[in-house]
């Protein structure tokens, strides 16, 4: 949070208190425990991989981002990977640590978190060109993964910035 802080005021700043301020975040970093730090990454991270797997994960996330909108069968997904569809499962994890039905739900929340910041679409409309079937599993899945509903996440991007840093920076 006290970077997320650091950060909101960098933003506004210039010259050489922004560069205090980054100097500052960075140093929060440096010095912070192991157990104070959480591994941030967006929908879709790619962790590293022997360089003969790569190729395959990357087949995998392609036809995964291309396809999201629309169903994916398992059989399909696997045979992207030229594996069987058991063995796609545990290679999947194995690489991954998370299913590949998880995988897709981040891939769709994240598209539709795109959707509520950038388009003046109604809920309902992006729930569907977000690749999910229906609203209720969008919402619960949505909630699951932002621990906010999707309006909720939409006013607090649209609220503005000196209101977002102050609601953070008191918590």
């Amino acid at each position: 949070m006290k970077i997320a802080c650091l950060l909101e005021r960098l933003l506004e700043s210039e010259g050489m208190p922004r560069l205090l301020l980054l100097m500052e975040a960075l140093h929060v970093l440096a010095s912070a425990d192991e157990a104070e730090l959480l591994p941030l990454a967006s929908i879709g991270f790619k962790h590293r991989l022997p360089e003969a797997e790569h190729e395959r994960v990357n087949l995998i996330y392609e036809y995964s981002i291309q396809h999201f909108k629309r169903a994916i069968q398992l059989e399909e997904i696997a045979a992207v990977a030229n594996i069987s569809p058991n063995s796609f499962c545990r290679f999947f994890k194995s690489r991954t640590r998370k299913t590949y039905s998880r995988f897709l739900l981040e891939l769709r929340v994240g598209h539709a978190c795109r959707l509520l910041i950038e388009n003046n679409l109604s809920i309902k409309q992006l729930c569907y060109e977000s690749g999910f079937n229906n609203f209720t599993s969008f919402y619960k899945y949505f909630k699951l993964i932002t621990g906010k509903s999707p309006l909720e996440y939409q006013r607090e991007f649209m609220s503005s910035p000196a209101e977002r840093r102050r609601k953070k920076c008191r918590a």
